[in-house]
């Protein structure tokens, strides 16, 4: 998948307008489109820019592996953190207490 392509889906995942975008990050909207559709490369900054707005990284853009934990909402982020938080025994017993439900 293509950076633009997947700044696309980090967008839409986070349901969030193009328009929304450029006021976060300073972007046109214009250039943000054109990004989405390969039509233009992105500097690395106005990279950096859109992923911290979009709450991913550098490294998860370049990642691919297509990677589906790129596309996670806030909620199912929250969850893998504290999950992995969790000492291994609680860990263990949620998953086989996830497994029943």
């Amino acid at each position: 998948m293509e950076i633009g392509e997947k700044l696309k889906k980090l967008r839409e995942g986070k349901q969030m307008t193009i328009y929304r975008l450029t006021q976060i990050t300073g972007v046109s909207g214009h250039h943000i489109k054109c990004i989405e559709e390969g039509v233009r490369q992105p500097t690395v900054e106005t990279l950096r820019r859109l992923a911290v707005a979009l709450g991913s990284s550098l490294p998860e853009l370049f990642n691919d592996t297509d990677n589906q934990c790129s596309y996670l909402s806030e909620r199912e982020r929250l969850l893998i953190e504290n999950f992995r938080r969790l000492p291994k025994e609680k860990a263990d017993a949620l998953l086989t207490l996830s497994n029943l439900l």
